[in-house]
């Protein structure tokens, strides 16, 4: 893994020249190198992805569809893609892509980035954006590591490619996602300051780039192995959750469901959450729509991007809760 210093020079050089359109020697005078070594970095920058090549899925194909979402959730914005994917990994990856272009269209100044780097989603957007010019300084991670060694291992690499795409600082929440209790999760946290001042970055997130998971975790995260056991999640069933939002349960109608769960969570809270100034959701497929609706419902989203067939079902059950409602 190449160091922070030499990951932002790299990711600097690819802007200046794929961005702005500067001349190589032009770059190597800017920045006190030779011309030799800005033509290697952007070599290296093609071979490390950090420069890609992406199909841009136009927006506002499906306006109707935008609309009706934005109108019966409450939404900021909208975003209803036409994906070429035949499986649920092909729908999100091409939802991937369409949420990397739309996030580089943000105009707003977005300070601090929160997001969620162990969501295979989230990851396969970092590998589709372009540099961003957001104004960003800081790209946090909204949880601790989950799931197995490998993982933990590429949500921390997606973390760092992410704020350099930002030429911004990454912020890693170095701890465990879940702990087994609630006494060794309150004493990391007293003990750990690193850990505390990550946590407080969380309380003033301008956007918060979510997971919304069903109550069975996607693999590689698997009951127990750094993860809630399947007993703590049935139990959390039982008391009416139909899904998470960063590992926060829901019921159906997008209420907060207590339980011990939150208590050995080491990650930003629901409060947090609601303090962002904007929660982006990337999500389709049928195994979490009961967590996404639920996460619409209770108001945990306000942009959305999702995919034509997902978006047709949100906006029917829409129009049948308000129908119901007003009943």
């Amino acid at each position: 893994m190449e160091d922070e210093g030499s990951l932002r020079l790299l990711t600097k050089v690819a802007r200046l020249y794929h961005v702005h359109g500067q001349r190589q020697m032009d770059i190597a005078a800017r920045l006190g190198i030779s011309q030799s070594r800005v033509s290697r970095l952007l070599q290296q920058a093609e071979e490390s992805r950090v420069i890609r090549t992406v199909v841009s899925v136009p927006e506002h194909t499906h306006a109707d569809l935008e609309r009706a979402l934005v109108e019966q959730y409450g939404l900021e914005s909208a975003y209803v893609v036409e994906s070429a994917g035949e499986g649920e990994g092909e729908v999100l990856r091409d939802l991937a892509v369409a949420a990397a272009g739309i996030l580089s269209t943000v105009s707003a100044p977005v300070p601090t980035i929160g997001w969620l780097s162990w969501s295979r989603t989230l990851r396969d957007m970092v590998d589709a954006l372009l540099p961003l010019h957001l104004g960003t300084t800081t790209v946090v991670e909204l949880t601790g590591d989950l799931g197995p060694p490998e993982l933990q291992h590429d949500a921390a690499r997606s973390t760092e490619i992410l704020a350099a795409m930002c030429g911004a600082d990454p912020v890693f929440l170095r701890a465990p996602g879940v702990l087994p209790d609630a006494q060794v999760v309150q004493d990391l946290l007293r003990q750990d300051s690193y850990v505390q001042q990550t946590l407080r970055l969380l309380d003033r997130l301008d956007i918060a780039l979510l997971g919304i998971g069903a109550l069975e975790p996607s693999p590689p995260i698997t009951p127990g192995r750094s993860f809630f056991t399947a007993e703590q999640l049935k139990e959390v069933k039982a008391a009416g959750a139909v899904g998470e939002v960063c590992m926060r349960y829901l019921d159906a109608e997008g209420r907060p469901v207590p339980s011990s769960l939150d208590e050995l969570t080491i990650g930003v809270t629901l409060d947090q959450l609601t303090n962002a100034r904007q929660r982006w959701a990337v999500s389709a497929g049928a195994r979490k729509h009961k967590a996404l609706q639920a996460a619409l419902a209770g108001g945990w989203v306000t942009v959305l991007v999702t995919d034509v067939e997902t978006a047709q079902r949100l906006t029917r059950e829409g129009s049948s809760r308000r129908a119901g409602d007003s009943a």
